[in-house]
């Protein structure tokens, strides 16, 4: 069987981190052509270092990383240090890393790859603002019908937002690029808020991650014990939500997850409501479906898959 072709698109963050080790421990099922950094739970200097830390940390020096863009299409960047820490990535002590960051954007890398590699080949995972995505397919409208999917985090109905009474965090960072990408045409699969607070890093997930032995339990459990912080102080859970990991978990299990499809718009114009994806469940708009939305997860399914595929990295 083909592995899957990936791109993650990312501005690590602890749980982005996740995502990419979830990756990296599946090399039978998963290529991963390139990291894109861009800029969200911190600003570009600190995503793409962080994004190269990750990389070594997994012993994954081999794969490319590429700095996208800095800012929002429109708007001022909005990070989130109170959530991820003022290097994006607290929690364990990293080291600056070696590997190079390579020298061409990052949305050159996209649309380079998408129109070298074949049509229907290549699955972008963006889980972080889409503001490198949405740029790739304004300046080369011909990418779209090249890609296989876009696998993303982003948005919330039921659960509401996390930067706003409304929008989640990277559609509320970049709500006019998250626009440009559900019109995009190509097959989206989307993970909100309403899914990803269904996988918590519960007390006993964790002690799981810690007895994972070497530098990947560790890392993992330092970046994760920092990261649950601030979502029990706000819910008052038992442990805070993987957001971004879930897109990987699909690729490798998508029967850990239930959706629906249905037509998914964000609202761009509003002060009080920028950045909220109105979720058409019923169809009652009228307009076309454009995006599978996850509503369910298996969370003990998830973290067995976790554990198992960082074991792979010891």
């Amino acid at each position: 069987m083909a592995r899957e072709k990936i791109i993650i698109d990312t501005d690590p963050g602890q749980d982005d981190a996740v995502a990419m080790l979830l990756a990296f421990g599946a090399p039978e099922e998963i290529e991963v052509l390139g990291i894109t950094a861009v800029a969200g739970n911190a600003p570009l200097h600190l995503t793409e270092v962080n994004a190269r830390k990750i990389c070594e940390l997994a012993r994954r020096t081999d794969v490319k990383v590429f700095a996208g863009c800095d800012r929002p299409l429109f708007l001022d960047l909005h990070t989130a240090p109170e959530v991820h820490g003022e290097t994006g990535l607290d929690g364990p002590h990293l080291p600056m890393p070696t590997m190079p960051l390579q020298e061409q954007h990052a949305v050159d890398f996209i649309i380079d790859t998408l129109r070298s590699q074949g049509a229907g080949t290549v699955t972008l995972c963006p889980v972080g603002p889409l503001t490198n995505i949405a740029t790739a397919l304004t300046r080369a409208p011909d990418i779209a019908p090249r890609i296989k999917q876009i696998v993303l985090m982003g948005g919330a109905q039921t659960e509401g937002g996390n930067s706003s009474p409304v929008a989640e965090f990277n559609i509320f960072v970049d709500p006019h690029a998250a626009d440009i990408v559900l019109r995009c045409g190509a097959p989206i699969v989307m993970f909100p808020l309403d899914v990803t607070h269904q996988v918590l890093t519960s007390q006993r997930q964790m002690a799981r991650v810690k007895a994972i032995p070497g530098p990947i339990g560790q890392v993992t459990y330092e970046m994760l014990d920092f990261y649950r912080r601030y979502d029990e102080a706000k819910y008052g859970t038992d442990g805070g939500p993987l957001h971004d990991p879930c897109t990987i978990a699909w690729l490798l299990k998508p029967e850990l997850f239930q959706g629906k499809l249905c037509n998914v718009a964000v609202e761009t114009a509003s002060p009080l409501t920028i950045g909220q994806t109105v979720v058409d469940k019923y169809m009652k708009t009228g307009r076309p479906a454009n995006v599978h939305y996850m509503m369910q997860a298996d969370a003990e399914g998830f973290f067995n898959l976790l554990i198992e595929r960082l074991m792979r990295l010891v």
